[in-house]
């Protein structure tokens, strides 16, 4: 395996994503795992049918950090190369463990405790960025909203009122965020989670298995929309899966003669990760830690302007006051950088009017 990585490497690539990676060894007494119980000592049952099994003996075993290890040497061989881990953990712990201990396994191990929260919860989201910021030892934390095995951001985080807003508030905080932002295709057009309605047009082994009560990763998984006409510009012939009806507004094409669209604000938010050295790489330090309703954050480096983040986490307009106390800043004063379409800037950090599901990025001045 090592030399396969070798072989490809050798060919330009730039590094590699391991599937399920904590998930490469077993017991090697080949024990049973234990049930999982409920709150009344039961044993849970999934969509399939079958009972929840505790995963102690089959994920996460100390085995998977040797081979973290041998395959980082590996990598090493080649300057600038990279890996990037599926690791889903329920602790900040086995996250920083990931990394090595002597900072020698994966470099982006994916930190899902950020964006699996699955809801708009502010005190999670608050709590989970900070250890990621705080507790992974200064590595770079690599934050994950979206992938091809869960339902689309829409589905899992959307009111069906204000999607798109809340699908830009979450695309803020990806990428204003001290971290490597991972985004899954599609999000950057406001993509919509579209499961199929028939079991037999489901292609997922596990809908199949699983229908109806789990349908499978189908509808995370449709074509890309590139246009509004056939096929999304997908494909002039069949496609894999079925085009959802939303590629008539949500694409490419349409989307980037429109200033406001999803896809302009990523590339907005992109740029601005890319070019000002603060959201690039300053230190992270949440403010306003008591708020229930705007979770807001400052980004600094030494010598650079501070860049500010809010974001309003309740369907209603929110007048927001940031409590830079502990930043070392006076200023009240902040040029504005981003902000949800149609808001206007503030006058001062003290008066910033938030859109319902609104976000304002400024840099102080």
């Amino acid at each position: 395996m090592y030399d396969t990585c070798r072989f490809w490497m050798k060919r330009g690539v730039y590094g590699f994503r391991l599937d399920a990676i904590p998930t490469l060894f077993e017991d090697p007494q080949d024990r049973d795992e234990k049930p999982k119980l409920d709150a009344n000592g039961k044993q849970t049952i999934n969509a399939f049918g079958d009972v929840d099994l505790d995963d102690s003996l089959t994920n996460n075993l100390p085995q998977v950090h040797d081979v973290e290890k041998e395959l980082r040497t590996v990598i090493n061989e080649f300057p600038g190369r990279i890996l990037i881990g599926e690791t889903y953990f329920s602790n900040v712990a086995d996250l920083r463990r990931s990394y090595g201990l002597k900072n020698d396994e994966l470099q982006l191990p994916m930190d899902f405790q950020v964006g699996m929260i699955n809801k708009l919860d502010i005190g999670a989201f608050r709590k989970n960025i900070n250890d990621a910021e705080t507790q992974i030892d200064n590595n770079e934390p690599l934050l994950v909203f979206d992938n091809h095995d869960n339902p689309r951001i829409d589905a899992r985080y959307g009111d069906g009122v204000h999607d798109l807003d809340i699908q830009r508030m979450l695309a803020t905080i990806l990428f204003t965020s001290r971290d490597t932002a991972l985004f899954y295709y599609g999000d950057e057009i406001g993509m919509k989670t579209t499961p199929p309605t028939r079991k037999e047009d489901v292609k997922d082994p596990i809908g199949i298995t699983g229908w109806p009560k789990e349908k499978g990763r189908d509808g995370d998984r449709t074509p890309m929309q590139w246009t509004p006409g056939t096929n999304a510009g997908f494909t002039t012939g069949t496609p894999w899966l079925p085009i959802p009806p939303s590629y008539v507004k949500a694409n490419v094409e349409t989307e980037v003669s429109d200033y406001d669209s999803m896809l302009n604000w990523y590339k907005q938010l992109i740029e601005l990760k890319r070019a000002n050295p603060v959201v690039k790489s300053g230190k992270n330090v949440m403010l306003n830690t008591g708020d229930s309703k705007v979770l807001a954050w400052a980004r600094q480096v030494e010598g650079q302007p501070t860049v500010v983040v809010a974001c309003n986490f309740t369907a209603e307009p929110q007048k927001f006051a940031f409590d830079l106390s502990g930043t070392g800043l006076t200023s009240k004063q902040a040029k504005t950088l981003m902000k949800t379409p149609g808001s206007s800037d503030p006058a001062s950090l003290d008066e910033v009017n938030l859109l319902p599901y609104g976000v304002y990025v400024g840099q102080v001045q």
